[in-house]
């Protein structure tokens, strides 16, 4: 090697160095992370003024004063999900964060000691651990503090920012045990000592890198950032940065459902900001074009009433003012000044002591929220958009309304075997509802506060959802790993003045048979009111059993049809995939007509499922609670629509929101369903249904063709033309 070459890497090498030490030059001052210094001076100047930001701040200094005049306590772990070690430490890192912050701005070393004193009692106790107690040895990794690393890596995100908030309070012999001692055996336990978790493509892997990363910064080692980012062993097949690009699709969505992507979105959110605040050149925010801010709005829009849509593994009492989705909203106000997430903001009552918190307060007191707005959306699945959708359906015609259908990809180990199904929401309540996860989080006399084993033998079976069945056996036979290699497709979705349509479609989740389901909600405005039609084909190579369930929530008011109750007896409905847990109690064939099932909603509202059936379908009627031995599930009702022996069946209904009953004043509207007709006509790729509501009949119109354009068809001797995929026409005697 010559001289000059020599001198050249060894230039070339010291220039990395030196740009490596640029990059993290503000790694002399603390904090770093989602709080900078300068928020801090700001932050400290609002505190003079009245206000929203001012509020939160003597709100949650007073929170913290009630908690720290009590000695810190740092058990020994022992307990799981819900039990008291574990919540004992779950609540510790949180207090140590909220106490971090609240020395930062008001200045008193009482908050700095508190968090320095249960630093230093983590730092005596954590060297003396083993693997948690109460590990799951076969299914997760487990942590030392929880029983699951995952809780691991969340403690590690609030305490990295805890300790970044108080270290310039610290002497240097302070920092060196509470770093050497706690915080970089965690990271390490974390990263090297669990690489399986740390590289994986999953919110369990955000949390980790998250957390490592975010103290990569605080303590100096950026080849712990490097490795959050792009994997243990830097190939970019791992990673933080990996986990945006295939978590997430181009329009946002997560695959394992918005329960899990609020869940997820904490920690990619932190990181995101800790990486802009010490890595500005690196454009974190513009990352696969914006795809934090897209995930965070995307959050939003899965949501009805301030919870969110409950598919797949979700409690259903998740909404968006949980804490991820704050900050969240923090952040994407920032980035956009939208007013729109004031709105938001405004909703979810809380306020970020952070410097894009600041920004939130300040626009909220000036009253520059406007009304955020909700849309009808197709959100793609899967990293590239293409495998399948979760599609929302919104209108506001006849009350606030939305339909959720979801010819969706797996979801990872959280999805559940429920293609094509769908749920429908009005005045603000569930009406077509979903499970959601049979789960009682953290309540440790339920399981340890972990899933339920109800939630796989129950919950995530084909049959929990309003969607088909066939010979009483999930889709993909319940095997995650085919499932999540085969996702539906979504064949159009449309939304305009007279309503939104979708159409999807699976061929996988079962060998020989084809599932195809179109829905429309429709907007009947000269009856003030919608409807939701449902078109579900199944075609079969071989005769099979079909099985279509609706999952209702309310009081059965009435049938059509004479129906048989079992009044002194029940019995389980079947044997496996969820079937075991249903109680048949009641059962009926209506004859060839129409098939009508209402019932009452909290609400006070009636809701009819007027079903066209030509008296070779069977009803019944069940209610959730069988083989229960410990009264896991709730005793939800719902009825089974089913054909047997047939190769090809078509379901069609029309769900009819309808009527006002108020028990407090005593009066009751519309009790009956006003449907009086339902047809269906295929005229090539045009399906063609005549209902007949309230004595005036309407013609919907829906195409199904590769690519919708003008079509003019005729029907009953008339011309009508079809712009895009729906319409709706008013019919009087034969006429337009």
């Amino acid at each position: 090697m010559s001289l000059l070459s020599l001198q050249t890497k060894l230039t070339a090498g010291v220039m990395s160095v030196v740009l490596a030490i640029a990059s993290f030059s503000s790694l002399a001052a603390h904090p770093n992370l989602v709080i900078t210094q300068n928020d801090v001076i700001k932050m400290r100047s609002a505190l003079d003024s009245k206000g929203h930001f001012s509020e939160r701040y003597y709100s949650l200094k007073s929170q913290v004063d009630q908690e720290i005049v009590f000695p810190s306590v740092v058990p020994v772990p022992k307990d799981g999900g819900g039990g008291y070690t574990h919540e004992r430490h779950k609540k510790n890192y949180q207090l140590m964060y909220r106490a971090g912050i609240i020395y930062q701005l008001s200045q008193e070393q009482k908050y700095a000691d508190y968090v320095r004193n249960m630093l230093l009692q983590y730092a005596t106790l954590y060297p003396s651990l083993d693997v948690h107690p109460k590990r799951k040895v076969k299914s997760q990794n487990p942590g030392k503090l929880f029983w699951q690393s995952l809780n691991e890596a969340m403690w590690l995100v609030y305490t990295i920012q805890a300790y970044d908030l108080v270290h310039d309070a610290l002497t240097d012999q302070q920092i060196n045990t509470i770093e050497q001692q706690l915080l970089r055996p965690v990271a390490l336990f974390l990263s090297e000592g669990q690489p399986t978790t740390f590289n994986k493509v999953h919110n369990h892997g955000t949390w980790a890198t998250a957390g490592v990363g975010m103290a990569g910064y605080v303590m100096n080692e950026p080849e712990w950032v490097e490795k959050a980012l792009y994997d243990l062993d830097k190939s970019g097949k791992g990673g933080f940065l990996k986990q945006l690009d295939l978590l997430f699709s181009p329009q946002g969505y997560y695959n394992e459902g918005p329960y899990y992507q609020r869940f997820a979105l904490l920690p990619f959110v932190t990181f995101a900001q800790a990486i802009a605040h010490n890595e500005p050149e690196r454009k974190i925010a513009e990352h696969r074009d914006g795809i934090l801010l897209k995930a965070i709005d995307t959050t939003i829009q899965l949501s009805y009433n301030g919870l969110f849509f409950p598919i797949n593994d979700a409690i259903k009492s998740k909404g968006i003012d949980t804490i991820e989705l704050v900050h969240g909203v923090t952040v994407a106000y920032s980035l956009t000044n939208d007013t729109g997430y004031l709105d938001i903001a405004k909703q979810q009552g809380q306020i970020i002591l952070s410097g894009d918190g600041l920004k939130v307060a300040q626009a909220l007191d000036k009253g520059l929220a406007t009304p955020y707005e909700f849309k009808s959306a197709a959100f793609g699945d899967g990293n590239d958009g293409k495998q399948g959708a979760l599609v929302v359906m919104r209108t506001q015609v006849g009350g606030n309304q939305a339909l959720l259908f979801k010819p969706a990809a797996q979801g990872l180990g959280h999805g559940h075997f429920d293609k094509l199904t769908w749920q429908f929401y009005d005045h603000g309540n569930e009406i077509v509802s979903d499970y959601g996860a049979a789960r009682f989080l953290n309540v440790e006399a339920k399981y340890g506060g972990r899933y339920l084993p109800e939630n796989n033998s129950y919950a995530k079976q084909t049959v929990a959802h309003n969607t088909v069945v066939v010979d009483e056996t999930s889709h993909f036979n319940a095997s995650v790993s085919v499932g999540n290699r085969n996702a539906p497709t979504l064949n159009f979705f449309e939304t305009s003045n007279v309503g939104t349509v979708s159409s999807g479609e699976i061929s996988t989740a079962y060998n020989g048979v084809e599932l195809a389901r179109t829905l429309a909600l429709i907007n009947v405005p000269e009856l003030d009111s919608t409807i939701a039609l449902d078109v579900f084909d199944v075609t079969a190579q071989a005769e099979h059993q079909f099985d279509l369930p609706l999952h209702y929530k309310g009081q059965l008011i009435d049938t059509s049809f004479a129906l048989r109750a079992n009044t002194t007896q029940l019995a389980a409905l079947g044997s496996k995939h969820g079937y075991q847990h249903l109680w048949l109690k009641g059962q009926a064939k209506p004859k060839n007509g129409l098939a009508k099932v209402t019932w009452l909603n909290d609400n006070g509202r009636f809701y009819t499922q007027t079903s066209l059936v030509k008296g070779d379908e069977s009803f019944l009627f069940t209610q959730i609670g069988a083989n229960d031995p410990n009264f896991n599930l709730r005793n939800e009702n719902g009825f089974i629509r089913r054909v047997e022996g047939q190769k090809h069946h078509k379901f069609i209904s029309v769900l009819e929101p309808h009527g006002e009953y108020n028990p407090s004043k005593e009066y009751t509207l519309e009790a009956v369903s006003r449907v009086t007709k339902l047809e269906y006509s295929q005229q090539g790729d045009l399906t063609l249904v005549e209902i007949d509501i309230k004595g005036k009949s309407y013609l919907v119109a829906i195409n199904k063709a590769q690519n919708a354009t003008n079509n003019t068809f005729t029907f009953k001797n008339k011309e009508f033309t079809l712009n895009g995929r729906l319409g709706v026409y008013a019919m009087k005697n034969n006429q337009e």
